[in-house]
């Protein structure tokens, strides 16, 4: 029986292109549902109907209306059938995906977000102006979470976040961690494991991957040319 899943995503949230690239990679039937950010449609009633917390990415199907998506993640993992790589049954090797995802928040979530739009988003949306120092201040907070990966979750030759196998915590990482790009900072520079990893969320999740990120790649690419005006 059909659950009519329909997903409601804008690819320049992380969180956002995470699940789609989960989604198209296992094949999960699924109705594609664009909400413009930039254009305030998360912020109508009719949306609100959908998502109480007027963000995305959300799901619904016949079954639950879902928001946040760490929850997401999970639902999709047990009631559809995908790869168990994804997100373990193994309890062991579950729990090392879960630290990661309840880590993440308050660390590569929150630091590569708040750099981004401190330097980016709000001077390009409100005009703002940004403070030298400030922006130092939330880079170094940004750099603490990048070095943090760097050396204990991809340190002494691991391959993924949580093992040997790609899991929901590497794409919600790399998404994350692809987004200062577009405010000029490459998170990979001086890191050769996060460079090394972040190339094989890559080519594990490609076409899609690369998809998912066409308009990241191009504002990152619009910055670095003005950079060398």
């Amino acid at each position: 029986m059909s659950k009519n899943l329909k997903y409601y995503y804008d690819l320049m949230s992380q969180p956002s292109r995470a699940l789609w690239i989960f989604l198209e990679k296992t094949k999960l039937p699924y109705e594609k549902c664009l909400v413009n950010l930039g254009k305030g449609e998360h912020l109508t009633e009719e949306f609100k109907a959908i998502n109480r917390f007027q963000k995305v990415p959300c799901i619904t199907d016949s079954q639950i209306k879902l928001a946040e998506s760490v929850a997401i993640f999970r639902y999709l993992c047990r009631e559809y059938k995908v790869p168990d790589h994804w997100y373990p049954a193994d309890s062991r090797r579950q729990a090392l995906v879960d630290e990661y995802l309840e880590w993440q928040h308050h660390n590569t979530r929150a630091t590569c977000a708040i750099y981004f739009q401190y330097v980016w988003l709000r001077p390009r949306m409100f005009g703002t102006k940004v403070d030298p120092k400030q922006a130092e201040k939330y880079r170094a907070q940004m750099e603490g979470s990048l070095d943090f990966i760097e050396r204990e979750y991809l340190g002494s030759g691991a391959r993924f976040i949580a093992g040997d196998e790609i899991t929901v915590a590497d794409l919600l990482a790399a998404c994350e961690i692809e987004q200062p790009r577009m405010a000029g900072y490459d998170p990979c520079e001086g890191r050769p494991n996060l460079t090394q990893w972040m190339a094989r969320v890559r080519e594990s999740t490609n076409p899609y991957y690369d998809q998912a990120h066409k308009l990241v790649n191009k504002f990152a690419q619009d910055t670095a040319s003005k950079a060398k005006l």
